[in-house]
């Protein structure tokens, strides 16, 4: 088993800087333009299908940008038997790409061998954390690398839960040596939604773990009689949530943030204005910190 002494580093130096997602409508764009951004971000799952167009054109991409590799399939904290297949598929792709970050979430997603089409909380039980940090023990073991866990957004919270989603996240990363994916958009929408403190939150995490972050866009519920914020991936950025990316940057420092955009994809001018604001911010703080 490794721990966070033992882990190899990336085969390739991490992403730095402000990425966006690598996605359908954008290829030809960035296959023929190169825009000005500093890495991409590519869902694992959908490079499972072995060979053809898209394989080839993630190799010419990263020719000249770092990547991630961004898992939605795992299932970490799924009690049905874990999917040896899908993390030996991965492992194969983080061999062939060699992606400077590797990440899935902090989720199940899975039962009965019937893979659902969603990101589930969990309950926040010391059962639950005993299973998803074999779990992430079991994926860097496969990897022989550092693997990087995110937090998700949520719509209930379960009655017999032990503990703090904060407290279930830091202790998920102190036990297993892994890495933190700090959402920022869903650590706002859940402190609306459960009503607790988003800068607390963030305080809470273990600030030598945070690797990455990601930011997206929300839809506020309005029809409703208490507010609800669904993590729809298919909005800017909230003011809400820039200004505790500025929080998060305060804590710590110019981590590699990626901006989320998969649903409604506009042009790719509007993801690029989105990664520039992001990097006038990350910048400021590289800066500060000199």
């Amino acid at each position: 088993m490794h721990d966070a002494s033992t882990l190899a580093a990336p085969p390739i130096s991490a992403p730095s800087g402000v990425g966006i997602g690598l996605r359908a409508p954008h290829m030809q764009r960035v296959l023929s333009e190169r825009p000005r951004v500093a890495w991409f971000e590519v869902h694992s799952e959908n490079l499972f299908a072995d060979g053809g167009a898209l394989h080839a054109a993630i190799e010419h991409v990263r020719a000249d940008y770092p990547l991630s590799l961004h898992g939605v399939g795992l299932s970490l904290g799924s009690a049905d038997t874990f999917d040896d297949e899908h993390l030996a598929t991965l492992c194969a792709l983080v061999q062939r790409f060699e992606p400077g970050l590797v990440s899935d979430h902090i989720c199940w997603g899975a039962i009965g061998g019937i893979h659902l089409n969603d990101l589930l909380p969990l309950p926040f039980t010391r059962e639950a954390l005993d299973l998803i940090v074999t779990r992430v023990q079991q994926v860097q073991d496969a990897l022989g690398r550092e693997f990087l866990v995110e937090n998700v957004s949520s719509y209930l919270t379960f009655q017999h839960a032990e503990m703090s989603e904060w407290e279930f996240v830091a202790e998920l990363i102190r036990r297993s040596g892994c890495g933190l994916l700090l959402d920022v958009n869903n650590v706002y929408v859940n402190s609306v939604n459960h009503g607790f403190d988003a800068h607390a939150y963030l305080r809470a995490m273990p600030r030598a773990a945070v690797r990455e972050i990601h930011l997206g866009g929300f839809i506020r519920k309005t029809d409703l009689a208490v507010p609800l914020l669904i993590d729809s991936h298919s909005r800017p950025v909230d003011a809400e949530v820039w200004a505790l990316y500025a929080g998060a940057l305060d804590l710590f420092g110019p981590v590699p943030t990626l901006i989320e955009w998969d649903q409604d994809i506009p042009e790719l001018e509007v993801l690029l204005a989105e990664a520039g604001r992001a990097e006038a911010l990350l910048n400021g703080h590289r800066t500060h910190i000199a």
